[in-house]
């Protein structure tokens, strides 16, 4: 599997997710949330993951995002009421450089935190995991 730079990634995934989405790749800029945004819904997300592993070879999941969020501790974000925590918050904020607590203006619900992912946290997930997958090899 070749190298994958962070650079060359970006569009790929850009055309993957314009393409899934039936936007103008023009509006697929790093800092555009995929749901918020784009207007991606979560059968979207599997068909972008689907296309970035055919144009790059990367498999990538929708757990791997669930697993950037959560960190590398497997943090829970959640409480009962699918409200973040004061460390889900923490934990948001080292996961997704973009994210900034101060901007909330109430609590932050597991619904919203799909919409803080970006695409630029996707080209990031997906260099991670390629990373990941040449030291397996």
């Amino acid at each position: 599997m070749p190298q994958h730079t962070t650079q060359d990634l970006l569009p790929i995934v850009q055309f993957a997710v314009a393409d899934a989405l039936g936007v103008e790749e023009a509006e697929v800029v790093a800092e555009a949330s995929l749901v918020d945004d784009l207007g991606a819904e979560s059968i979207d997300m599997l068909d972008i993951l689907f296309r970035i592993q055919r144009e790059s070879g990367i498999k990538v999941s929708v757990s791997d995002m669930e697993a950037l969020m959560r960190g590398p501790d497997g943090v829970d974000l959640f409480d009962d009421d699918e409200v973040v925590t004061e460390a889900g918050l923490a934990q948001l904020e080292r996961a997704l450089p973009q994210f900034d607590r101060t901007q909330l203006s109430g609590p932050l619900t597991a619904e919203q935190v799909v919409g803080l992912f970006t695409v630029q946290n996707l080209v990031d997930m997906v260099h991670d995991r390629a990373r990941a997958a040449a030291e397996e090899n």
